[in-house]
């Protein structure tokens, strides 16, 4: 029996006890003693956490930064909401203001606000800035010690609540490192850590908060977390939007898919991170209390995020383009959408999420240039770029699906992407040849004469959609003579990706704000200058260790014109140019989250109809959606 029809009949079975369930709801393993009117569930997609009571942040290690650590009792700088947001995308959030930069973007002057203190009653100033920056910088190897070793000459208060940074360079985006999308550069305490010997080695348990919830109590095997609203909640930056709902949240790790839709059945889990489509659509027949981003189709989220093939570069068999290309050519993108997400997906070929405002951008643009892009197999060119890739996919789905599939051509692109590249086996042949790489019967062996081996990284039940889209890759690979493997890394592909412990894996290192068209919130993280040493971990985004002279001089570029100059654009299109020809990851579609909202006892969660911010639980932005949440009647 297959696993979806087995999630289908397992609801089936399970409807009438759970609906005869008297329960509080509340199950999950966490205390009994909270009122459950007054607490909301929530999913921590990076399910059990084995260091649980690690909560430094800034510090890389195995505990988790998605259990409420980074929603609810962190801050920073700014904000920008991949939605419409509170009170607009922009959020001046620890800062009074904008960043202001000097006329060559040397210099970036912070104002701060005061009247806003940590939960033990000590004041956020311009000294908590300054800590944080030199604590990364003076200690190698914390999370965001590369990027502020690399932009920082020096970083001054002239008065508590301003802060200013002299760079070493000319940086017009220095201030998006202090900008959440889905995180940032949080702010630490300074007063905590600099009593501490070794920051890098400190576990900050119990933390303490600049947010509007500071840590109730958590499993010590990481099952669950829970955070409490502070009495003083009104000395943080969130409640200028009010107050919080929920007195109490909880994240927690629910199990695989099919004990998540159980649990939000029986009420016991409000907000579900992810599914697999087929569990979401158990949902929307199941349950009158369960809401999605949509109404219906498509149902899941599109995030600002680009899931694709990303290869590990500094791996000798795939530092050649021609490899990476051979592998790209080698894959059917309907079959991976369907297989993913039965075909709620947007496809895109280019490194750019075709959401937000990137398809008039970007995509609609570059059109004609993709049409008429070519490669050099060895033995003839060949234009790999199909234009209809799109309309198939929703061609395919027409018979089943009826008018929910658009026949006008802009809404099959909005909706299933525009074109891809065509499966061409052959020229994959004469690619691969010409990297020296020879077949033997039915397989592929590599120019050092041992079998052509590709393990393909995925996340298993924590990410159903990559997991299936990894394996249908896998498949097609497999049937072209290459030696293919899935490769399950249930729970620890964060820590295996930063490591480099991987051949390729299905996952993102292209995050875009969704709702501002410039590229620097990953293309700056793909600067040389942040690519690690081989057996080193690797700092955020650039996962693939791609170093280019060509994307350094764009990125460069970028950084002397302003966040909103038009020619941030331009520079952009030259970068999707250079991806397209060097090929370092493969880009497969937007990521669409299935993320499911019960509202038996909270109602107000973001929607399409009302989208202040995203519903997705882990992003840093989602805590946006506790002071529009309310005690359903």
């Amino acid at each position: 029996m297959s696993r979806i029809r087995a999630l289908l009949l397992a609801v089936s079975v399970l409807m009438p006890q759970l609906l005869l369930s008297t329960n509080s709801g509340q199950a999950q393993g966490i205390p009994q003693d909270i009122p459950r009117k007054e607490l909301l569930i929530l999913e921590n997609p990076e399910g059990t956490i084995k260091n649980a009571g690690w909560f430094n942040i800034w510090a890389i290690n195995a505990g988790s930064q998605s259990n409420g650590l980074q929603q609810a009792a962190l801050d920073t700088l700014w904000y920008i909401d991949p939605e419409s947001g509170l009170d607009g995308v922009w959020s001046n959030s620890l800062a009074a203001d904008k960043p202001q930069y000097n006329a060559d973007f040397t210099e970036m002057t912070a104002k701060l606000r005061n009247g806003i203190f940590w939960s033990d009653g000590v004041e956020f100033t311009a000294d908590d800035v300054i800590s944080t920056v030199m604590t990364q910088i003076k200690n190698p190897g914390m999370r965001f010690s590369a990027v502020l070793t690399s932009n920082v000459a020096s970083v001054d208060a002239p008065d508590p609540y301003t802060v200013v940074f002299k760079l070493k360079k000319p940086n017009s985006r220095f201030h998006t490192n202090f900008t959440v999308r889905w995180n940032a550069i949080w702010i630490m305490p300074k007063h905590v850590f600099e009593k501490v010997q070794d920051p890098a080695k400190f576990d900050f348990n119990k933390p303490v908060s600049l947010g509007a919830y500071v840590l109730n109590s958590y499993d010590p095997d990481g099952k669950w977390y829970i955070w409490q609203l502070r009495d003083d909640w009104q000395r943080t930056t969130i409640a200028r939007y009010g107050k919080p709902g929920p007195k109490y949240l909880a994240y927690v790790d629910p199990g695989p898919p099919d004990k998540r839709v159980i649990a939000q059945l029986n009420h016991e889990l409000d907000v579900i991170h992810d599914i697999a489509p087929e569990g979401m659509f158990a949902l929307a027949k199941q349950s009158k209390s369960t809401r999605a981003w949509f109404k219906g189709f498509p149902y899941g989220h599109p995030d600002p995020t680009l899931p694709a093939v990303i290869f590990n570069t500094q791996n000798e068999l795939f530092k050649n383009p021609d490899v990476r290309w051979a592998l790209a050519l080698l894959i059917d993108v309907k079959a991976v959408a369907m297989a993913a997400y039965r075909g709620a997906a947007t496809i895109s070929a280019i490194g750019v999420p075709p959401t937000g405002m990137h398809p008039a951008a970007y995509h609609q643009p570059m059109e004609e240039w993709l049409k008429g892009f070519e490669i050099d197999t060895g033995k003839r060119k060949v234009k790999p770029y199909d234009p209809t890739v799109g309309k198939q996919i929703a061609d395919m789905l027409r018979p089943s699906m009826g008018e929910q599939i658009p026949a006008d051509p802009k809404e099959i692109a909005r909706a299933f992407g525009m074109g891809w590249w065509k499966t061409d086996p052959q020229a994959a042949q004469e690619l691969l040849e010409k990297a020296g790489f020879s077949k033997r019967g039915a397989a592929w062996f590599t120019p050092d004469g041992k079998p052509f081996t590709v393990r393909v990284m995925v996340e298993g039940d924590l990410r159903p959609v990559m997991t299936r889209a990894g394996t249908m890759i896998v498949q097609q690979w497999k049937q072209a003579g290459i030696d293919a493997k899935v490769d399950v890394a249930q729970g620890t592909l964060p820590t295996r990706r930063a490591a480099g412990d991987f051949d390729t894996f299905i996952g993102w290192s292209v995050e875009t704000w969704g709702g501002h068209q410039d590229l620097s919130y990953f293309m700056d993280s793909w600067h040389s200058q942040f690519v690690a040493e081989p057996g080193k971990s690797q700092p955020q985004r650039n996962w693939q260790r791609w170093a280019s002279p060509a994307l350094d001089k764009i990125i460069e570029e970028t950084r002397t014109i302003g966040f909103d100059d038009p020619k941030s654009i331009e520079l952009g299109k030259d970068y999707v140019k250079l991806a397209v020809k060097e090929m370092p990851t493969i880009p497969l579609m937007a990521y669409n989250v299935f993320t499911a909202m019960d509202q038996t006892y909270w109602t107000g969660f973001p929607t399409s109809e009302n989208p202040y911010t995203d519903p997705v639980p882990n992003w840093g932005n989602s805590r946006s959606m506790f002071v529009k949440l309310k005690p359903a009647n």
